[in-house]
């Protein structure tokens, strides 16, 4: 299984509205991307490790699929779409890296 996570850096200009990420635009890319996408989750940074200090990054997602090939074939006919979206609830652009999952226990 892998992983393409997306990680919205925090920074003093930086936008990020939580509540369409999560209601609008992460049902839109399950949906655009089918059966590709087996699940994702989605953080909301709180604080960094130092007491006080503000999180790297605002917000992330992880979406799951059982491949690279999976993940771009769901993802790329609808990355226009998904990438315009942006827009509706940032200002920051997005760091993005696909893994593979070694472990994964809940």
């Amino acid at each position: 299984m892998i992983k393409l996570s997306v990680m919205y850096p925090a920074g003093p200009d930086a936008v990020f509205d939580h509540a369409y990420y999560r209601d609008v635009h992460m049902p839109l890319l399950k949906q655009r991307m089918g059966a590709a996408c087996r699940c994702y989750s989605i953080d909301q940074g709180i604080a960094g490790v130092t007491p006080g200090s503000t999180p790297a990054f605002l917000a992330m997602c992880h979406v799951y699929c059982d491949s690279v090939e999976a993940l771009m074939a769901g993802i790329g006919p609808h990355a226009a779409e998904l990438a315009a979206d942006l827009a509706n609830f940032t200002n920051v652009t997005p760091v993005q890296q696909i893994s593979a999952v070694v472990a994964d226990e809940v």
